[in-house]
């Protein structure tokens, strides 16, 4: 192992030689344990396979980009939810100078998503794709459950959407869900136009206004939980 996963090793966790650490390679599980440990290189041998699988449903998250703060941390509760995918959305309400700013940020977001992978001990890390608007990113979903998060009254409870998707689809098991959250200024008419031509469910997280990070941690979990 070289780079600046080895000096996490050697430098802050100051592994020794004979410690015992799990390695994956976006595949596999092994146990594995240290045989030479340096500052900028670790070298390991590996013990043995350890079980390990991704949970289902593989789930993309359509995050619309907001202040960035808020935006690492609901990327990195997302990892540790279980999400396969993230796409920086750039809605029509979204803040021009942060989506201008937002591929500069990439390097930083994907070591985001990849400590987080690591803390929650998941196989693969989860893939950032470019950032896009409401209407390409509709257009390139193939996922088999797609829902809009939505402030709007007419909105179903997701709870409901969850419900008829679950009863809907009672033999068969979910394999991919799409979820799309906003920005704070929330979905334009064109854009819920869109969404509604293309099939999604409008769905609520219930009369409170929440903030996006918290949105995120709310509607995958309920994901999760009725899909999983």
């Amino acid at each position: 192992m070289h780079g600046e996963t080895a000096e996490h090793l050697g430098r802050v966790l100051r592994a020794k030689a004979g410690q015992l650490f799990e390695l994956s390679d976006g595949n596999e599980v092994w146990l594995a344990q240290t045989e030479k440990v340096g500052r900028s290189e670790v070298e390991f041998s590996l013990v043995e396979r350890v079980p390990a699988r991704e949970p289902g449903p593989a789930i993309v998250l359509w995050l619309a980009i907001v202040k960035f703060d808020r935006f690492e941390w609901a990327i990195e509760k997302a990892t540790e939810l279980g999400v396969n995918a993230i796409v920086p959305l750039a809605a029509a309400r979204s803040e021009t100078a942060l989506v201008a700013a937002s591929e500069k940020r990439a390097a930083r977001w994907k070591k985001i998503l990849r400590e987080s992978a690591q803390q929650a001990r998941r196989v693969r890390v989860p893939e950032l794709l470019p950032a896009a608007g409401l209407a390409e990113v509709i257009a390139m979903d193939r996922s088999e459950v797609r829902i809009l998060l939505s402030e709007r009254e007419s909105a179903l409870p997701l709870r409901d959407v969850l419900r008829t998707i679950q009863q809907a689809g009672r033999d068969d098991i979910v394999a991919s869900a799409a979820l799309a959250i906003g920005p704070e200024g929330g979905w334009t008419d064109a854009e819920f136009d869109a969404a509604r031509a293309a099939g999604l469910a409008e769905a609520s997280l219930g009369e409170n206004i929440l903030r996006t990070e918290t949105a995120v941690c709310a509607a995958l979990a309920s994901l999760r939980f009725a899909l999983g």
